[in-house]
């Protein structure tokens, strides 16, 4: 009994390290028990240490969580799910759901709805680089390298030389492709 007691302690320890990845994080979002138990449609909950529906997840309450947890979901494939935690943000007007909604439309296929909210992002924050980064990411999958450098070129200019949205895109942009890079 004490060691299965122990094994959920450090679940819950590494589910709440995960959930608090920024939305400046460079490396891939760490498996947690969302990705890696919960099944579709559900996500961990950290205080009863069991998956819950994604409508009923106290997360919206902690919105570096609900962050943390959709781009761990995105990461996974699971966007359905990305996309129905977003839905549930509180602050609907929050640039990182609002980028996260465009990556997850975007990825979807949906690129029309993608792009409308990397604009909303961008407009209530320019100097989003990840928005901008996913926007000329968006831009290369449309065939618009024009544009997708417009963007790098703008991240660069507000501070983003060397950082993962800048590196990312570069990367995109040379490979001509933004598969492998954007998550």
């Amino acid at each position: 009994m004490r060691g299965s007691h122990i094994g959920a302690v450090v679940y819950m320890a590494m589910a709440q390290m995960a959930m608090a990845v920024g939305f400046d994080q460079e490396d891939p979002p760490a498996p947690t028990p969302t990705t890696t138990i919960c099944p579709e449609g559900q996500v961990w909950d950290i205080n009863e240490a069991v998956c819950v529906p994604i409508t009923e997840t106290g997360l919206v309450t902690d919105p570096e969580g609900l962050i943390g947890t959709v781009r761990e979901l995105a990461y996974a494939g699971r966007l359905d799910d990305a996309l129905a935690l977003l839905a549930r943000a509180p602050d609907q007007d929050d640039t990182r759901v609002q980028t996260y909604l465009g990556y997850a439309w975007r990825s979807k296929g949906d690129m029309a709805r993608g792009l409308a909210h990397y604009g909303r992002a961008l407009a209530a924050d320019p100097d989003n680089l990840l928005a901008r980064s996913y926007l000329g990411m968006a831009y290369l999958i449309d065939g618009k390298a024009d544009d997708a450098m417009a963007q790098l070129v703008e991240i660069r200019a507000r501070g983003g030389t060397g950082r993962w949205p800048e590196r990312a895109l570069a990367a995109a942009i040379a490979q001509g492709s933004a598969r492998g890079y954007d998550y």
